[in-house]
């Protein structure tokens, strides 16, 4: 039995304020029964990370830098995000691949940076509006999720997520049917089982695209849905809250 995770990502949005408030009202069952992840803006991971220290969850950063050092201003390396107290790490968002034009091989090579430092990569794919309706989306998701699977060792891989997450789910009030995402989550999963069957069946593939408490539960009760990577409502501590509870259950 694979072990949720369900993660939210904070995007840009928070402050030192709200992180603490933040911390102060997430009321989870203790100890945990599933991986869960908070991923702010980088500024505030460490003192995310100090905030959450007594809890169980951890914290990723939303992005990463694909060298360890050196000349490359602007720039954060897996290993300071690692030295930060971070565990996890967001790669290929959507938005970064549209907004600053990330491809595959860029996103590959920050998945193998994250592993390198330790980090845990959460590895997104997904097709746009405009893919889906021209019924190019497992083409998409194949050749996004090979540029990873060709580049990093799959054990390592294996520590982290795969998160589906359709573009056109993201931030729109629209998610994809459960039929729809248990189908390409279906296909990651068989897709890497065709590389190490072993891998596939460990592998967390997680679901996201306007995920909330009212559709979590039977998103979750798919066979190959293994948790989130939840936008908007990770910002609403009782809304995480209540999306992680139906994850352990």
């Amino acid at each position: 039995m694979r072990p949720s995770l369900v993660a939210a990502n904070w995007k840009m949005n928070g402050s030192g304020d709200f992180l603490r408030d933040y911390a102060e009202r997430l009321e989870l069952d203790q100890p945990l029964k599933i991986d869960v992840v908070l991923c702010p803006p980088s500024i505030y991971l460490a003192e995310l990370v100090r905030a959450l220290r007594e809890t169980g969850v951890a914290c990723g950063a939303q992005d990463v830098g694909i060298q360890p050092s050196g000349a490359h201003t602007g720039e954060i390396a897996a290993e300071m995000i690692a030295d930060a107290g971070a565990e996890w790490v967001i790669v290929g968002h959507s938005e970064r691949r549209i907004d600053q034009n990330e491809k595959d091989d860029l996103v590959a090579t920050k998945a193998a940076a994250a592993l390198r430092a330790g980090l845990k990569p959460i590895v997104c794919v997904g097709e746009t509006l405009a893919e889906r309706e021209a019924g190019h989306e497992i083409a998409v998701v194949e050749r996004q999720l090979e540029a990873v699977v060709d580049r990093v060792d799959l054990d390592g891989l294996a520590s982290g997520a795969i998160a589906y997450e359709p573009v056109w789910a993201i931030g729109t009030g629209k998610s994809a049917t459960t039929a729809q995402a248990q189908e390409m989550h279906a296909f990651i999963r068989d897709k890497i089982a065709h590389v190490d069957a072993a891998i596939a069946r460990k592998i967390r593939v997680v679901y996201g695209g306007s995920v909330k408490a009212e559709n979590a539960e039977e998103l979750f009760g798919q066979d190959d849905i293994d948790g989130s990577l939840v936008g908007g409502a990770g910002l609403d501590p009782i809304q995480f809250a209540e999306i992680v509870h139906a994850a352990s259950r």
